[in-house]
């Protein structure tokens, strides 16, 4: 005897939040900026440990640019975090 088990579940199954409701607890995003300033090996060396914590992927990071300070660069880093 074949019985459809899905349907009983998905029947019984109740929103979590309702739409009314959504708005006040979706948690908002806002943009974080990390720079890193220093010589080329400096900067990329820190990238890599970075990457090593879990912090964020290499690729995530901008390219190398031209510092406001001679003979430095930098590289930024955007992470959106959730305010609520």
């Amino acid at each position: 005897m074949t019985k459809s088990f899905l349907a009983d579940t998905f029947s019984s199954i109740s929103p979590l939040v309702f739409a009314n409701e959504y708005r006040e607890t979706t948690p908002t995003r806002e943009s974080v900026k990390v720079v890193i300033y220093g010589s080329k090996t400096g900067v990329n060396n820190t990238i890599l440990t970075l990457y090593k914590l879990g912090f964020a992927q290499v690729n995530e990071w901008s390219p190398l640019l031209p510092s406001p300070n001679p003979g430095e660069v930098m590289s930024i880093l955007t992470k959106y975090i959730l305010t609520t």
